[in-house]
C-alpha cells in the first residue's frame, strides 16, 4: 500500500498527479491540497486541514464530495501536514508521497522535511515529491540508486551533524570514505556514470534529493 498526502503549498510546484495514479493509491488531501485532488478528478479517501486556505463554496463542495473530512482549529500543536502523515504511518503502509509540500513558506517546508525522520523511526520511507524534485532520507547502511534522464542530479545533505565514511560508487564524483557535516556543500550536483550506482556510510542520516532542470516540464 503506498499514501499520497496532497498539501496545499503552490499549484504550479505540483507534478502531474494523475500520472501518479493508480489503483494501488490511496489518496489523502490536506487543506487545499483537497481542492487540488477534486479538480484532477481524485477522490482522497481522507481529508485533514484547518482550511483557511479555501473558500466557503471550495469548502462546500468539497463536504458534499468527500465522506471523511476532519477539520481542525487552526490554533494547534501540529501542522496539518504531520496530522496527515501521523494518520498515514499509523496504517503501516509501504510508503508515503508527499506533494504539495514545497514552493511556498520555508518553515513549513523545512517542518515538512522534518516529518520524514518520524518516517525512519517507523520503517517506512517517506519522500517529498514536486515538478522539479524528489528527496527522502536514509539510515546507515549501503544503498543503490538507478539513473534517471528525468532527474539526473543527485544530491546528498546531512542531517545529523556528521555523516562518516561516506562512499559514492558508480558516480561521475565518486567518493571513498569521507566525512560530512553540517555546512558543506560538498555532495551536492552529483551524477550517475553507470546504469546503478551505489552510496553508503557508517553513521548519520542523509538526505538524498534527486533534481532535474525546470525545462522541459513534465
Amino acid at each position: 500500500m503506498i499514501i499520497h498526502i496532497v498539501a496545499g503549498g503552490p499549484r504550479n510546484q505540483l507534478p502531474d498527479l494523475k500520472k501518479t495514479n493508480n489503483e494501488n493509491i490511496i489518496w489523502v488531501g490536506v487543506d487545499r491540497g483537497v481542492h487540488y485532488l477534486l479538480e484532477e478528478n481524485i477522490k482522497p479517501v481522507k481529508a485533514f486541514g484547518d482550511f483557511d486556505s479555501v473558500t466557503e463554496t471550495e469548502l462546500s463542495h468539497m463536504r458534499k464530495e468527500l465522506k471523511e473530512i476532519e477539520i481542525f482549529p487552526s490554533e494547534k500543536d501540529e501542522t496539518d501536514t504531520e496530522i496527515a502523515v501521523n494518520w498515514a504511518l499509523s496504517k503501516k503502509p509501504d510508503k508515503i508521497k508527499l506533494f504539495g509540500v514545497t514552493g511556498g513558506r520555508l518553515d513549513h517546508f523545512f517542518g515538512n522535511v522534518q516529518l520524514l525522520i518520524k518516517g525512519l523511526q517507523q520503517g517506512t520511507l517517506i519522500s517529498i515529491h514536486d515538478k522539479q524534485n524528489v528527496l527522502f532520507l536514509v539510515n546507515k547502511s549501503k544503498h543503490s540508486i538507478v539513473r534517471s534522464s528525468v532527474l539526473p542530479y543527485i544530491s546528498f545533505i546531512p542531517i545529523t551533524p556528521n555523516v562518516t565514511a561516506l562512499t559514492l560508487e558508480g558516480f561521475k564524483y565518486p567518493l571513498k570514505n569521507r566525512n560530512i557535516q553540517w555546512g558543506d556543500t560538498l555532495c551536492i550536483s552529483n551524477e550517475l556514470d553507470n546504469e546503478i550506482g551505489t552510496f553508503s556510510f557508517k553513521d548519520g542520516i542523509l538526505m538524498v534529493i534527486r533534481s532535474r532542470d525546470l525545462s522541459p516540464i513534465i
